[in-house]
């Protein structure tokens, strides 16, 4: 019989559990970067799921070994040591509360700033006790990383025949650019898992907000996407590949072409997951709206025209789970839609 503590049970009871999902996403798209054609792959891919694996890339292997070493080391820092960090304002490290809006998960994360402009004093806590060795991997790993997610946007440009081939690229290059760059920890949890047979929820079903993002993760199970039909399936893990997610500021330039994804993160009960994302964001004065060269007349528009700071206050306004797009919108479609859109944000 397995007795769990009283403040393991307390954590618990605030974390959302699911039973394991037997379902292996086996169609993920794969894509090498340099095959000549990688860019009607990219679009395909982008159209079909918003996701997928990328192989082939020229991020030293070496990089994310010595990243992710470092993250171990850090997460497994005593708690005094690693509250020194936090709260997250918002970056800086963070525990369990994601947000300002009453979501929580069985995670731990370092939140860092991708942007050299900004001097933020909680992402210099991070290092300030720590050896100039955490510093100097990040700064390695998210310089080749940001080359890659260029890359990528412009093979995507070049599929999709929009002009200049940069038009999305230079959203994230930009200097002003409102990126970032997240460590998350999930620690095994062998006593929930003994007890109901249930996985605790690490991080819960969500859209990314902003264009693209790049994960990468160690060798463990537990990332989840949804399927066009709301068929939750499990993504093999693959430590030496990158996956990639078409955000919710994508899906409006390109029209609705691309479609942002929803996943989610389930605790491993036996293993920790480490995974390391960079989120590419464009200047927080930008205007997103559908490019033109993607939009045959004025009444097939479907979005309004909003900055990137108004869709991000609005997405820290809401919840995880939230249709964040649905509000701007530039006309319901369809009623059925509109249904569609209210099941995806049941929740969890």
């Amino acid at each position: 019989m397995v007795v769990l503590s009283q403040s393991a049970l307390e954590h618990f009871s605030v974390i959302k559990t699911y039973k394991p999902s037997s379902c292996v996403f086996s169609e993920i798209p794969v894509i090498d970067i340099k095959n000549p054609e990688a860019k009607s792959h990219i679009v395909k891919a982008c159209e079909e799921y918003g996701f997928f694996k990328l192989i082939n890339h020229d991020v030293p292997l070496e990089f994310m070994a010595s990243l992710e070493a470092q993250a171990v080391k850090f997460f497994n820092l005593s708690q005094s040591e690693k509250d020194k960090a936090g709260p997250p304002d918002p970056y800086g490290y963070g525990s369990k509360r994601i947000g300002p809006n009453g979501d929580v998960g069985w995670i731990e994360y370092l939140l860092l700033n991708t942007n050299p402009e900004i001097n933020c004093q909680k992402t210099l806590a991070v290092f300030k006790d720590s050896p100039q060795i955490f510093r100097s991997a990040v700064e390695k790993y998210i310089t080749e990383v940001k080359k890659m997610a260029y890359e990528v946007l412009e093979l995507a440009a070049d599929g999709l025949r929009i002009e200049p081939r940069n038009v999305l690229s230079k959203l994230i290059r930009d200097e002003k650019s409102d990126s970032c760059f997240r460590l998350n920890h999930y620690p095994p949890c062998p006593e929930l898992q003994t007890l109901s047979g249930r996985n605790l929820i690490g991080f819960g079903e969500h859209t990314d907000p902003q264009i693209i993002s790049v994960l990468r993760s160690n060798n463990t199970s537990g990332l989840q996407i949804c399927l066009r039909d709301d068929t939750w399936v499990s993504v093999p893990p693959d430590h030496s590949s990158f996956f990639l997610f078409v955000g919710d500021a994508l899906q409006v330039l390109t029209n609705g072409r691309f479609q942002s994804v929803k996943h989610r993160v389930l605790a491993d009960t036996m293993k920790s997951r480490i995974s390391m994302i960079y989120f590419g964001g464009p200047p927080l004065n930008e205007k997103i709206a559908p490019l033109p060269s993607l939009v045959s007349k004025e009444e097939d528009c479907l979005y309004k025209e909003f900055t990137w700071c108004e869709y991000k206050y609005s997405a820290y306004k809401s919840k995880l789970a939230d249709f964040r797009l649905g509000q701007f919108e530039k006309n319901v479609r369809s009623n059925q839609n509109q249904n569609q859109n209210q099941n995806h944000i049941s929740p969890i």
